[in-house]
């Protein structure tokens, strides 16, 4: 099974199972979709939208590890 970590970038997480991104967007990350910002990691996502990257991370492994 697949595991969401720090350095992931996020065309990479969704790329996992797009089942991730609404948490992304529930979260407040709403320019998922912008190219620049695949490129980026969660941990840097999660910094420039003022998230906790921790329990965002443990979000997405709970959603993945439920399917």
């Amino acid at each position: 099974m697949a595991k969401v970590t720090k350095d992931m970038i996020i065309a990479d997480i969704i790329a996992l199972d797009q089942g991730t991104i609404p948490i992304l967007l529930n979260s407040g990350m709403h320019c998922i979709g912008c190219p620049s910002s695949q490129a980026e990691s969660i941990e840097e996502a999660a910094m420039v939208h003022g998230l906790d990257a921790d329990a965002l991370i443990d979000d997405l492994n709970a959603y993945l590890e439920g399917n």
